[in-house]
Formats: structure tokens, sequence, C-alpha cells
């Protein structure tokens, strides 16, 4: 190996290590640190690191990855070459610091390579930034001879005495060597719960986390005067590879570069391209006939696999590999799965009680009676002509399936239900806190993000070129004021967007309407109804699922503008604004026909007219609740099946597909890079990097809402919810595990603003059920005419008691029918339904005193309804404590267990002292009585008397 004059060898601290001294390199103009050169000359490097997991001495584990994109010239070319011929790679030490980037040195007839301006910045700035982390205690290595052209790799490893200093700065709890028994169950419990334990057993993963426990080590926050309490035996396991990661990035946050006056962490070195990412690898693969077992290839054939869709998750184990705000996000969504299984079955059982009684139903059966022989009025003006009641016996009949007194106490449960789930979700949540060692666990302020410290820079130039003044700036609400003008603005016309796109919507339904009843034969007619509903529907579908993208962009983009200060607020500003407007996006059709349609349309000879000449869409004959079912069944499946699961699995396929051809075109452009085995750096570069549990989240609430808050119209929502949840969690199990980057672990108690989403949800829906039940569909018009009207106290007339009487020769002029002899006679008098006065009445066509009867009974329900089911969901929140009582007693014998360690630790240390004095003073009392000739005599005696103390 040629070496420049510059360098001078120094002694090798490792076996087969040479590690040569970079003095002085001042090839780009400025004044380069002293750094390392540390060549490893193993025959098969890749094997001894494990092919990327370890450095190259195949002793020290790789824990993070910073990614740069770097200019290959011709002379870079021979540097790399040269570089793998010695098996370079940069080693930190104290004394020297590395250079990154520069691995040898050229020769005197090479030249280095001409950068542009970025470039050379970007390196100045990657080099001091992993300078000050060689400082911070990070050893480091690079690699630039990889399979991927263009790409650079510096690993990064955390020895022990960094991750001791870390482990104590986060406090973090980690266990000790003190081991204690979790209280059991006695008696029946006990037998029960062995029981279940045997009959749930082939549905428990094959995993060493999920097995219950019966001790459970001590834990407390880590600390280096206190080691002695740690089981440090193993000091390569001490801190897993979830931890290691998390004390890396914390550290890859607080470091700064402060090149140009301006000081940048991780994030705002990836912001500006500095790197292009940065990510903790994945413990190994996942497949393959000759891969080392692993956490990642156990969670893939226990968790992330459709085959294993009946067993519980090992919670435990994905919180260890990915940390406890994925945990806990997993755990919360089984537990809502868990949880729809009640839910379901009370909902089929609702479904099966309408299905049973549609022949009993007296009403449906009036309406399907062609005897009655009841003439209503046209649909529309002069196309549509007079109709028989009785052709509408399909809706009549299938609008009981859905609208019986059943969906009442369906819709009681439901809220019931909700409030039960929270309250279960709380104490799980307390379990896991318990068991992940958490209890106690408070989040501190994060660091700023690279938006916020950009914006609070330019501020401060700003009026340091005005004012002089260098003081520590920070944005006010006057600096963010045009932004949140924007905000307000923007939010206001995407829901007016939204609503304008529902109204188009609503003329496509009368024109098509319309349209279909001129040019349709009279057995087509009966269908236009069902026609019109089922196409709106796909329109609002298509729609939605396309706003939904274009929405979550946007807020993205307002949230950005408004620059948050720490990632906690961007995200939870962020998900208020994607809430808000996939919210209004998703649910205002459906709010338009529960609550909207049919109200406004007038009476025959004085509608309403939109644009005076498309008259407002009425509801069918028997509500509009089966029409609200459709619409909701249609939306949520559609939903559920396009944009959650397609695009799930679709989008991440297709993106994998081109990254794929991009790397095979590379390789084709170099054929010895394609001849190499990728390192586990590479591997996980060309995965998808992880884009936060937002829209998981976001997904889970509005299916929440679906199953919630129209559930009254549409009872079996939980079913469907519940054989989505049960795909959607091993699809997003198989994501996490194969096709995403490893996040980096982060610690969480709860699930932050999500709960507090939930919670509003569960109230709205006691309020949109009871309007539902009350105004939608027919259940208090029943009760009213079953205790106040009926002769019989039977529903039989109820039908004729709900429709109106109109004169056809009080139809406006050019509103008539053009075929009034359509059905065969001459029609003098038609129905149509609302309470109104009959036409041979002194005030015709006004409105009844029925009318306000209904009213009454409807307004009062909701009253009744809503405080009672308040009331009942208070109860239960109230009876149920949010933290179990076994985990309470756990948690307070912790508490007491740890007081008895350090007093017992007090105690001893004491003793040792005492113990100390009064052999000092026994030594004293026997060296004085001894006579001066005998001290004399055995001098060594009284020299080792009085150096005893010493000794200690």
């Amino acid at each position: 190996m040629r070496v420049n004059k510059k360098y001078s060898c120094l002694p090798a601290e490792e076996k087969g290590i040479h590690i040569i001294n970079i003095r002085a390199i001042e090839d780009i103009g400025y004044d380069q640190h002293e750094s390392t050169l540390l060549n490893s000359l193993s025959k098969n490097p890749d094997a001894d690191c494990k092919y990327g997991l370890y450095f190259r001495d195949g002793k020290r584990k790789v824990d993070y990855i910073l990614v740069y994109h770097y200019k290959k010239s011709s002379a870079g070319k021979t540097l790399a070459r040269r570089a793998q011929q010695n098996d370079a790679s940069v080693r930190s030490t104290k004394q020297d610091q590395p250079l990154p980037g520069k691995g040898v040195q050229l020769e005197m007839g090479d030249s280095e390579p001409h950068l542009d301006y970025h470039e050379d910045d970007k390196r100045f700035r990657r080099e001091e930034y992993e300078g000050n982390l060689v400082e911070a205690g990070l050893e480091l290595e690079r690699d630039e001879d990889t399979k991927i052209h263009g790409i650079g790799f510096v690993k990064i490893h955390a020895p022990w005495n960094v991750l001791c200093r870390e482990a104590e700065f986060l406090k973090l709890k980690m266990p000790t060597k003190k081991m204690y028994q979790i209280n059991q169950t006695h008696g029946l419990l006990k037998k029960i719960n062995s029981v279940i334990q045997k009959i749930t057993e082939p549905i428990q993963p094959k995993v060493a986390e999920h097995k219950p426990q019966t001790v459970k080590r001590l834990s407390y926050p880590f600390s280096r005067e206190k080691q002695h309490l740690f089981d440090l035996s193993d000091k390569d396991s001490f801190f897993d590879s979830k931890t290691r990661s998390t004390i890396v990035y914390e550290i890859l946050k607080r470091t700064t570069c402060t090149k140009a006056k301006y000081s940048m962490g991780i994030t705002s070195l990836l912001a500006n391209g500095v790197y292009s990412a940065a990510y903790p690898l994945h413990d190994g693969d996942y497949e393959g006939e000759n891969v080392e077992p692993n956490d990642r290839k156990l969670l893939c054939e226990e968790w992330a696999s459709y085959g294993v869709f009946y067993k519980y998750q090992p919670i435990d184990l994905v919180r260890k590999y990915f940390g406890e705000k994925i945990g806990l996000y997993f755990a919360w969504l089984g537990v809502y799965t868990q949880m729809l299984i009640p839910a379901s079955i009370v909902g089929i059982i609702v479904f099966l009680y309408g299905c049973a009684t549609v022949d009993e139903n007296i009403p449906s059966m009036e309406m399907c009676d062609q005897r009655n022989n009841i003439t209503m009025c046209p649909l529309c003006d002069k196309t549509c002509s007079y109709w028989k009641m009785s052709s509408a016996c399909a809706t009549a009949r299938a609008s009981h399936l859905f609208d019986n007194p059943a969906t009442v106490f369906f819709s009681v449960f439901m809220a019931l239900w909700a409030a039960t789930f929270m309250e279960h979700w709380k104490r799980k949540q307390m379990r896991l806190n318990y068991r992940w060692d958490l209890t106690g666990f408070e989040e501190e302020e994060d660091h700023p993000r690279a938006e916020y410290e950009a914006k609070v820079l330019e501020k401060s130039l700003r009026k340091e070129h005005k004012h002089k003044e260098t003081d520590k700036e920070k944005l006010t609400w006057k600096d963010r004021f045009p932004a949140y003008l924007t905000n307000f603005v923007g939010i206001i016309f995407m829901v007016g967007l939204t609503f304008a796109i529902v109204f188009g919507v609503i003329i496509y339904r009368i024109s098509t309407a319309a349209a279909l009843a001129i040019s349709s034969t009279p057995s087509g007619r009966s269908s236009v109804r069902v026609t019109v509903t089922a196409t709106a529907v796909i329109i609002n579908l298509v729609v939605i699922i396309i706003l939904d993208e274009v929405y979550g962009c946007i807020a993205r983009w307002l949230t950005q503008i408004e620059v948050p200060k720490t990632d906690k607020n961007f995200e939870e500003r962020l998900i208020f604004k994607a809430f808000l407007l996939k919210f209004v996006n998703a649910y205002t059709p459906i709010f338009y026909v529960a609550f909207f349609k049919g109200r406004f349309v007038g009476r025959p000879g004085d509608y309403v007219y939109i644009f005076h000449s498309f008259r407002m869409e009425e509801c069918a004959p028997g509500g509009c609740l089966m029409e609200l079912c459709i619409q909701l069944s249609i939306i949520m499946l559609g939903k559920q099946l396009i944009q959650n699961n397609l695009f799930e699995i679709g989008i991440p396929k297709m993106k994998k597909f081109i990254r794929y051809l991009k790397l095979k075109r590379r390789r084709s452009l170099d054929h010895e890079e394609h001849m190499k085995k990728k390192q586990r750096y590479e591997v996980d570069y060309n995965l998808e990097p992880f884009a936060g549990l937002t829209p998981e989240y976001m997904e889970m609430i509005i299916q929440f809402g679906f199953v919630t808050l129209f559930v009254a119209s549409f009872p079996l929502a939980p079913l469907f919810a519940l054989l989505n949840n049960i795909i959607e969690i091993r699809l997003d199990a198989k994501k996490f595990v194969t096709e995403l980057r490893r996040p980096v672990a982060v610690r969480a108690k709860d699930i932050g603003i999500w709960y507090n989403i939930l919670r509003g949800i569960g109230k709205l829906a006691v309020i949109i059920n009871a309007f539902v039940i009350s105004f939608t569909s027919d259940f208090i018009p029943r009760l009213v005419y079953l205790y106040m009207y009926s002769e019989n106290g039977t529903m039989h007339g109820f039908v004729n008691h709900t429709l109106s009487s109109f004169n056809v020769s009080d139809f406006q002029a050019g509103t008539a029918p053009n075929d009034p002899l359509d059905l065969g006679y001459e029609v003098q008098i038609c129905r149509y339904k609302d309470y109104r006065e009959p036409p041979w009445s002194e005030n015709k066509y006004d409105i009844s005193k029925d009318f306000w009867a209904v009213l009454a009974a409807r307004l009062a329900f909701v009253i009744v309804f809503q405080n009672l089911v308040m009331f009942m969901s208070e109860f239960v929140d109230w009876i149920i404590p949010d933290i179990p009582k076994d985990i309470s007693q756990q948690i307070h014998k912790e508490k007491v267990l740890m007081v008895e360690v350090f007093m017992r630790e007090e105690q001893g240390k004491l003793q040792m002292l005492e113990t100390w004095k009064e052999k000092d003073k026994t030594k004293g009392e026997n060296c004085n009585n001894h006579s001066p000739r005998l001290s004399r005599s055995r001098s060594g005696s009284l020299s080792s008397c009085h150096s005893y103390p010493l000794d200690v």
C-alpha cells in the first residue's frame, strides 16, 4: 500500500488492524480535522459483519444509518477502488477526530474531482456534523462502495459508556436484579383463568413474550452510580436494538451543525438534503432458508401473516421491536376489533329479527295490498304520471329490515358499547403501561422542528440587520397570523367545496330521475328510484375517495405554513385539520339523506324548486331510512375495500416495482456492483420510509364513526367493520415488518389526541342516533298513531293516516301530468305523504294538528333518549375504574419494594462503616495496651495497627 508522506503510522490497538493518521489535508481550501483510518484485513468482511449488521470488525453493532448522495466521477471511482482494496473504514477515537468522506488520499498524479458549490457545501456540513457526533461519543464507519450507485452510508455505533450516559439522561426504566412475585388469583377465579387459558391456547401466538408471567423484574430509571442494581452480566443485550436506536436518534437530534451562522440537527439536515435518509436497521431477513432466528422473522411468522388471523397479537414483541407508540396502536386496534364481536352479534340478531317479522308488519302489508287502490301524486312535473302505492312494495318491505323496534334497542346498546369500549381501552392501556414500565413516564418537550428553526433564524437575521439585536427569537402569533388566516379561509373553502359537490350530486339525482321517468318503459319506471340512488352513491364514493387524498395533502400544507414548534404540535394540528376535513367529506352525503332529504319539498301545487326548474326530491313512501342504509353501506364498504385495502396493498407494491426497475437499470450500468451481495442497510434503504401512524388511525376513526353515528339505520355496520379489521391488522403488520423501514421507537403512554376524538364521536353518536330514530324513521309516528289515533289498538290504518289528499284541479299551470289517464282511469284525488288538511277543509293544505303532535313526540323522544343514554354512559364510565385493582396493587408493591431495596442498601453501608470504626477502635486499644519494650521488639505490630484504616 502506497501512502502519502502526510500520513504517519500509529501503533495498532487491535490485532490485524493498522491505524493511519491523516495530519493535514487542504485540497478543498479549508482546514481539516485530524482523522484515523481503520483497515480490516479479514478475508470475508461481509460475513464477519453479518452483511451490514455490524462494523467491519464484526464486534460493534450498527445502531443507526445515515444515507447521503454523492457524485461519482472517474477520479472518485479510482479512489473507491483503492479504498476497497485496503478495506478502509473511518474509525473514531477521542484523540483523533474523523474526516467523513475522506478514505485514502489520491496519489500525486490524481486530482480531486470538481464538485459544484452545493455538493461542496453539503459535504462540509456532513463532515462537521459527523465530527460533532464523534465528540458526543459515537463511533462511525463510512461505506461508499455499495451496490447502489451514488449512495453513501454512514454506520453509527453507540459504545457502552454512551448508552449508559444517555439512558440516564432519558430516564429509561431498566430491569434490576430484584425480582418479585406477581399477585395471582386464588380459588374459583384461578380455576376459571386456567380453563380460559387452555381453551384459548390454540389462538395464542408462539412467542415467549406472550406467555403469562408469574414473576417480574423490578424496574428503575437507569443510573451510572447505581449500576450494581442492574443485571449487567451481558452488556451486549442489556440495551436491546430498539433502545439503542432511540438513544442514537436522541443524540442525532441534539447534535448540531453550526456552519454559516445557523444550527442544524438531523431533522434540518434531512430537510435540506444534506442527508437523504436516516433510519435504524431491521434485525435481519424474514424469509429464506439459512436465515438466523431474529425478532423480525418471528413477527413475520406469528403476526404479519394472513394464516394467523385467528390468533391474538404478540403485542409485547411488537413493542419490543417497534417501540411503545406503535405497540399502543396495534393494541388499541386489537381491543377495538375484539369489542366489535359482541356488537356484530347483536347487529345480526336485530337484522334477523327484521327479516323474521317482515311478513307480520302491518304498514308494509297495507302498502303492498293492491286492494287498497291508493293513487299517489306524480313524483315530477309534467313527464311523471300518477302511480300506485303498491308499486313501492319492495321498498317498504326492505325498509322494515332496518326500521323496526329492535333498532331503537340497538342504538341504545351501541351507545353503551362505545362507553364500555373506551373504559375497556383505558384499563388495557394501564395494564400495558405497567408491563412496559411506563408508570410515571411524562413526555418531555421535543426538539424544535427544522422549519421552525429556519423561520426563527430568518426572523433573527432580519432583526439583526435592522436593529443589531442578537437576543434569542421565537415565533409569536403575529408572525403566524397570515398562516392562521390562510388556514381559516382554506378550511372554510374546503368545507364549502364539499357542500357544493353534494349539491351537484343532488342536481344529478333530480335531473336523472326526471330523464329516466320520460324514457323508461312502464316496468322500468318502478326501478327509477333505486337506479338513481345507487348511481348517486357510487358517484359520492368516488368523490369521497379522491377528496380524501386531496384533503390529506391540503391539511399537511396548511399545518406546515403554521410552522409548529415541535413534532408533537405538528402532529396534533395535522390530525385536527385532516380529521375535520375528512369527517365532513365522508359524512356530508349521509347527513343530507338522513336529515334534509324530503324535508323541504313543499306539497303538490306548491313545490319548492331549484333554479326554477328542478323539484326537490322526496323520500320513498317507506321513508328515507332505506336510502340512508344504502348510502351508508356502499360508502362504508367502498372506502374499506378500495381506499383502505386496495390502496394500502397496491400503491406500496407499485412503488416497490418502480424502485426495482430503477435498481435493475443501475445494475446493468455497473456489473461489478451487481455481483456483490447487498448489505442490510442497502436492503432497508430500498424499503418505503415510515410516514407515521396518522393515516392508520384516521381510517379506523372514520370507520368508528360509521359504526356508531348512523348505526340505527344499518345494524350490520359492526359486522362489516369486524371483517375489515381482521384483514387490516395483518395487512398493517405485514406492511410494518416487510415493506417499511424500521421506524425509530418512540415512548408513549397513551394514544394521544385520538382518544379525545373517539370520546367526541361517542357523544355525537348518541345525539345523531336520537335524531335518526325520531325524524328519519317512522318509529315515532307509529307510536303516536298507536296510542292516540288507532281505533282498535293496532297499526291498521297507519299508512292512510300518514297520507294527505290533493285535488288535481289545484295543480299549477304547466305542472299537471301530460298523460293523466296513464293508470287507465281519470284521477281526481291523489295522495302524498304529509300531515296537511284535505282540500275540502276550510284551511285546505295547511299543516294539520297531527303534524304538531308528531313533532312534539319526536322532540320529546330526542330529549329523553339523549339524556337517558348519556346518563347510562356516564354511569358505565363511573362504575368501571380506569385502573384495574390488581395493577394498582402491583404498582404500589413496586414502590414498596424499591424503597426496601434502597433502605437495605443504606443499612448495609452504615453497617460497613460501623464495622470499620469498631475494628479501628479495637486495634487502637490493643496497640495502646502494649508495653514500650514489647512495642519496640514488635515494631511491625504497631505499624500494622496504624496502617489498617489506610488499607481499608
